[in-house]
């Protein structure tokens, strides 16, 4: 009998990545919601980040998205909430987590958000990985 291994992918196709943000552009322009992007990443080898992209996976809500770029680093669609609401859920949640793998030492990982407003125009791929990933003057 031949046993076979089950593994789960760590990164996401690409195409998948794509999808998302034509999802968020398309509704900010023609439906009027507001959403957040919010790139996290971690440092290198951080061992608990895997965990916590699980964790997000799970504690999010349906409509949410994850799209995991490499092993350190994951953007969040959080639809219909401004950046004030993606902080207070990030929080919450990460808070959560914390309480479910405690450590000697908190995990650290960095937040960065893209607020997407009704009106802001078409979004690419490329305006949403430099806002969120890029120098701390792409920020706004």
């Amino acid at each position: 009998m031949v046993e076979a291994e089950m593994h789960r992918e760590r990164n996401d196709d690409p195409r998948k990545l794509s999808a998302m943000i034509a999802r968020v552009s398309d509704l900010a322009a023609n439906h009027a919601v507001c959403s957040v992007v919010v790139g996290v990443a971690a440092e290198e080898g951080d061992l608990f980040f895997p965990d916590y992209l699980d964790y997000l996976v799970s504690a999010l809500r349906v409509e949410d998205q994850i799209f995991r770029m490499t092993r350190e680093r994951a953007l969040l669609y959080l639809s219909d909430v401004d950046a004030t609401g993606a902080a207070e859920v990030l929080v919450r949640i990460y808070s959560e987590f914390c309480k479910e793998f405690p450590s000697a030492h908190r995990p650290e990982f960095e937040q960065r958000m893209l607020e997407i407003r009704p009106g802001l125009g078409p979004v690419t791929v490329k305006d949403v990985l430099t806002a969120v990933f890029g120098a701390r003057e792409a920020v706004h």
